[in-house]
């Protein structure tokens, strides 16, 4: 796992629990890196999995509450990092459409080995998309988080609705209808 996406889930920490929490996480993980990630590194995702288990140890909250919440605040990261990826589009469909066509190529330009979904849309309209996201990893709650914040981002709002595939959530339909 790219290391950007482990320097801003521990930033999310300390804005939203404080340093504290940051240090006890590092602490209390048995981290091969020693919680010591550059953004341009590359990591085991297996430490993503022991840092949200911990965070939810420590927050009370679920594994898909946490991944929510860090999609939300990892997509003004990666906007902050490449604001020229999403600077392109007029609209958060738009965007959402072109993932796998442009913003997923660009990714790969800059991080040949970065491990990503997928997501082939059923059907677009001006308000609306269907789409089936697939990844071995299961992290459909941070997609559904870059999901509400993309749409926020463009001063919009989207009612998401979701149903998982399989019970491991490696393969979900996600529905978007934009509300204003």
């Amino acid at each position: 796992m790219k290391g950007i996406v482990f320097t801003e889930f521990l930033e999310m920490v300390e804005s939203n629990y404080g340093l504290e929490t940051v240090d006890s996480l590092i602490e209390n993980c048995d981290l091969p890196s020693g919680g010591a990630y550059t953004s341009v590194g590359t990591y085991d995702f297996n430490e993503m999995v022991s840092l949200i288990t911990e965070l939810g140890k420590q927050t009370g909250l679920t594994q898909d509450q946490l991944l929510h919440s860090f999609g939300l605040f990892l997509f003004n990261g990666l906007v902050a990092t490449h604001p020229e990826v999403v600077s392109s589009y007029k609209n958060p469909i738009g965007l959402l459409h072109s993932i796998e066509d442009h913003i997923h190529v660009h990714v790969r330009k800059l991080y040949p080995d970065a491990e990503l979904p997928q997501f082939k849309v059923l059907s677009k309209s001006d308000t609306t998309l269907e789409m089936i996201y697939t990844s071995s990893r299961g992290l459909y709650s941070l997609a559904h988080g870059l999901i509400e914040k993309t749409f926020e981002h463009f001063g919009k709002k989207v009612n998401v609705e979701y149903k998982l595939l399989n019970e491991n959530g490696t393969e979900v339909k996600f529905r978007l209808t934009q509300n204003g």
